[in-house]
């Protein structure tokens, strides 16, 4: 199956990218993850079930231990991967 994962970290700071920002582009590039889009206001990956059950889990740890204050996410099914 495959998924995409939508988030956003907090708060947020114009000027320059916060220590959990910084973490969560980490966990985006450390994994499987595909059709990565970091951006100021939103970021979004695609990626196996797996793939992206394992960077949520990660993304939550990292970005919090890291100082975010809220941390929105929203996962959708795209479909059954190709057999």
């Amino acid at each position: 199956m495959r998924m995409r994962l939508e988030f956003t970290t907090e708060p947020f700071d114009l000027e320059e990218p916060p220590a959990h920002a910084l973490a969560a582009r980490e966990v985006l590039g450390a994994g499987t993850l595909e059709a990565i889009d970091v951006g100021p206001f939103g970021n979004t990956a695609e990626g196996t079930e797996d793939a992206v059950v394992e960077a949520v889990v990660e993304l939550l740890r990292r970005t919090a231990a890291a100082g975010a204050t809220r941390i929105s996410l929203q996962v959708s099914v795209l479909g059954e991967e190709p057999r």
